[in-house]
């Protein structure tokens, strides 16, 4: 085993430690293509002792484009979330050096003095005098690339995103990292998960604005906006991408209250396949049973309404230019909508 020296134990805490005071050093990129990842789409910085990039990792919308009210999906799997953070091909040599250079010249910060020149000798200990990366590999230009942590641009605030805390790490060119990390095409599928533009649910019901007790609401969506939706998550310059596709499966139906029968039964109203939710009402159906919908059995109050909570259930599943693919736990999108139910009134004669 390595020793650890005492430079390197200092590192971390003395970036940390600038860091409080200059949020990003940035590092324009440029050149050619290397090392599994392109440069020129990224700029890397050292936050929380660690140089971390920018993710260069673009995303496109190739389903629908019609919705104009989007929404996150939330995993039915309460376990499993997107990544946070992940490793990808981010510094040339080149680079690294340019970075170090950078961290020197804070030196000209107030309150900073002499730490540039120790936070770049702890770099160049590490990078360029062998312990492991001799003279920043310059000897490897255009052979690979160092990977380095990016944070997923959705979860930059979540805690998870520090977890990938290494230093950029070379990879030679057509190698595969050893790092459970390190971007695969099912890391980018999940990417792709938190960027699916779902639509809203705002659903129409019949009657509207106020219903009666003991009376048949009727529930349906449109058909324009269920539809499957992909998203393909890309590196560019490599090839390597992965396609994850949400189809719409279910609406359910919380009516707000206990009080109440939702039809189906289950609440759980199919996806028609024309992509719509349910039926239109129709004029002379006020009292027919609805293939969703619901009906109050006791009044929201004076002034009073129910939240009726309607959320659409999508199952995911993604492919790659790798050949590989698979299921990714389904995901929920809904919205509650108040209704106001009234009492029948009855006349006496």
């Amino acid at each position: 085993m390595r020793p650890v020296t005492t430079t390197r134990l200092l590192l971390a805490p003395v970036l940390a430690l600038a860091v409080s005071a200059v949020p990003s050093v940035a590092v324009a990129a440029g050149g050619r293509d290397a090392g599994g990842g392109m440069e020129g789409s990224s700029s890397g910085s050292a936050q929380d002792g660690v140089i971390r990039a920018e993710t260069k990792v673009t995303t496109s919308v190739n389903g629908s484009t019609q919705q104009t009210s989007t929404g996150t999906l939330t995993p039915e799997n309460s376990n499993w979330t997107p990544p946070a953070c992940w490793y990808e091909p981010a510094f040339s040599p080149k680079e690294i050096e340019k970075t170090v250079k950078l961290w020197r010249g804070i030196d000209g910060l107030p309150f900073l003095s002499g730490v540039g020149d120790f936070v770049g000798d702890s770099l160049d200990a590490y990078y360029k005098d062998g312990d492991p990366y001799k003279d920043y590999n310059l000897d490897k230009e255009g052979e690979g690339m160092f990977w380095a942590a990016v944070k997923n641009p959705n979860r930059k605030d979540d805690p998870e995103a520090n977890s990938c805390n290494r230093q950029p790490f070379w990879v030679d060119e057509g190698d595969v990292p050893e790092e459970p990390l390190a971007l695969t095409p099912q890391i980018l599928a999940e990417y792709a998960y938190d960027e699916l533009p779902v639509p809203g649910t705002e659903i129409k019901m019949a009657p509207a604005g106020a219903t009666k007790v003991n009376l048949p609401t009727w529930v349906w969506l449109d058909k324009a906006k269920f539809r499957k939706i992909s998203v393909t998550a890309a590196l560019p310059g490599t090839g390597l991408s992965a396609t994850t596709t949400a189809e719409p499966v279910s609406l359910h139906i919380d009516p707000g209250t206990s009080d109440a029968q939702t039809y189906p039964a289950s609440g759980d109203c199919a996806i028609n396949a024309d992509g719509s939710i349910g039926e239109p009402y129709a004029q002379g159906r006020a009292n027919d049973t609805p293939p969703c919908g619901v009906t109050y059995l006791r009044a929201s109050g004076d002034g009073g309404a129910y939240a009726l909570q309607a959320t659409v259930t999508w199952k995911i599943s993604w492919t790659s230019t790798t050949g590989e693919g698979g299921d990714l736990p389904d995901g929920t999108f809904g919205a509650a909508q108040d209704v106001t139910v009234q009492e029948i009134q009855s006349v006496n004669r």
